[in-house]
């Protein structure tokens, strides 16, 4: 059996195990060990391919299997991967992990919890190992839809109107993705019609016909992605948000639309992407500029870390849309980078919040007395946050930076110089953040008693933090993995110049 059918064997497989037991203990660990299983597989994938490439294998996906489920529109179950998608996929297996361990203490329908957050984990699986863009769509919209319902029963303020206005942005997303998936569809040269992503690479559409249908694409992924003007769903949803489903939503599921806009919009439509890429240039560049200064002017933890996401995932798309292997390289970094500080950011606020019942910063003060453990490793996150070298975030955006300044037009390079500016609007937010909640006296006596990380605590915390060190000092084997799989993607975008 393919290994990549167990990618979507053993959510199912935990979410049966989950419902068929009733104590609540029994509900976290059916959970903990299905998810550890699918991160098992997740690490045995990048290994099968890692040998697959050894061998010599060059082909643009390895591990492919195809299943007709729907011949009349000859849509398939097709599956495959190259080395984006294992990287995704492994991040994806961490941050869920992690994310059990931080739900650890939820109680209010536990069950049905854990069951949303896997069907919710499913769907980004199934996304990222799909090669027919109609299941790939389908696998987007299992993602999205569980949203609605974690947010809305299991989040906190403003929650059903946050769940609504996200479910809603992101449905408005899916509506353009729809009439680009059926353009593309009917206006590829492939002699019948097919959403087969390999199929249809090998039949370009009519230019006038890529020039419709792109910004259809680019903005339906884009919405997912925080694009400058469409992020407003974001800093509200992941607010509200538990904080297991705000990490996979800001770790994992905003990732989709990064993915998507390279995987089918730039891939698909690679003469249109080359004309209009400046239009979405400057909003990605609004989009890394304004998302740090609304952080700075935020007193909510997780409202910050949301503007901050708005800029960290701007810095993906801006750096795709450089359309060079080098910038695209590190917009891929970026993914991971910022999947695994954002999803360790959202644990740490989650487990402060639950000592201190308050998320706002001036309020509390002088935790690393306190709470050292949480402390240090929140002082790391803002760290990498940052891009302090050794740390994932900065070989992510050096390199977007350097891939960037290679072109030689002013436009480029006037749009790479306000980007970078970002930078140091993030330094003052996050050392801002740092030095109020961490140092100084402790604000409220009642603090002093606060306990710091319990074992299911640190577990999560440090496996993110272990990944984001990992991938900061020795960023090569994920920079080769990448640079091997986005080859193919990069020439495609230079010939159609």
């Amino acid at each position: 059996m393919n290994i990549l059918h167990l990618l979507i064997i053993i959510p199912l497989l935990t979410t049966v195990s989950v419902l068929c037991v009733k104590s609540m203990k029994a509900v976290r660990w059916a959970t903990a060990v299905g998810m550890f299983f699918q991160l098992l597989t997740a690490i045995t994938v990048l290994l099968v391919y890692m040998g697959i490439r050894q061998s010599g294998d060059t082909s643009e996906m390895v591990l492919m299997d195809t299943y007709n489920w729907y011949p009349s529109l000859n849509i398939t179950y097709a599956i495959g991967v190259d080395g984006i998608s294992c990287a995704m996929i492994l991040l994806t297996a961490i941050v869920m992990f992690a994310g059990v361990f931080a739900s650890w203490e939820i109680e209010y329908l536990q069950k049905e919890f854990f069951v949303s957050l896997i069907i919710l984990a499913t769907g980004v699986f199934g996304f990222f190992i799909s090669l027919d863009i109609f299941t790939m769509f389908l696998y987007y919209e299992l993602a999205v839809i569980p949203m609605y319902i974690l947010i809305g029963i299991w989040g906190t303020g403003r929650k059903e109107y946050s769940a609504m206005k996200l479910t809603l942005m992101l449905m408005g997303g899916s509506a353009f993705i729809i009439v680009a998936l059926f353009g593309i569809y009917h206006s590829s040269g492939a002699p019948e019609p097919t959403f087969n992503l390999l199929e249809l690479g090998k039949y370009p559409m009519s230019e006038a016909a890529q020039r419709f249908f792109f910004p259809f694409a680019f903005l339906g992924f884009g919405v997912l992605g925080a694009l400058f003007p469409f992020h407003t769903w974001s800093p509200d949803g992941h607010a509200s948000a538990p904080t297991a489903v705000s990490m996979l939503h800001a770790g994992v599921l905003m990732k989709l639309g990064g993915y998507g806009i390279f995987r089918v919009a730039m891939y698909l439509m690679p003469q249109a992407a080359q004309e209009q890429a400046w239009i979405f240039i400057v909003l990605t560049s609004i989009s890394v500029v304004y998302g740090a200064f609304g952080a700075i002017w935020q007193k909510d933890l997780k409202y910050i870390n949301a503007y901050s996401s708005v800029s960290h995932c701007g810095l993906v798309i801006f750096g795709l849309l450089m359309l060079n292997q080098t910038a695209m390289d590190g917009a891929i970094l970026q993914m991971i980078s910022h999947g695994l500080m954002t999803a360790l950011f959202f644990a740490l606020i989650g487990m402060i919040y639950s000592r201190t019942h308050t998320r706002q910063v001036f309020e509390m003060g002088g935790l690393m007395k306190v709470i050292p453990f949480l402390a240090v490793v929140y002082m790391i996150a803002g760290f990498a946050s940052l891009g302090l070298p050794g740390l994932s975030g900065f070989a992510a955006e050096m390199t977007i930076f350097v891939g960037a300044f290679q072109h030689v037009d002013l436009f480029h390079r006037i749009a790479t110089i306000f980007a970078i500016s970002a930078i140091v609007v993030t330094a003052v937010y996050i050392l801002r953040v740092v030095g109020t909640l961490l140092l100084g006296p402790v604000k409220n006596e009642a603090f002093m008693q606060l306990k710091d990380a319990r074992w299911y605590e640190r577990l999560s915390t440090l496996l993110l933090l272990v990944s984001v060190a990992g991938v900061g000092i020795y960023p090569q084997w994920l920079y080769q993995l990448i640079f091997d799989s986005l080859a193919p993607i990069a020439q495609k975008l230079a010939a159609a110049l």
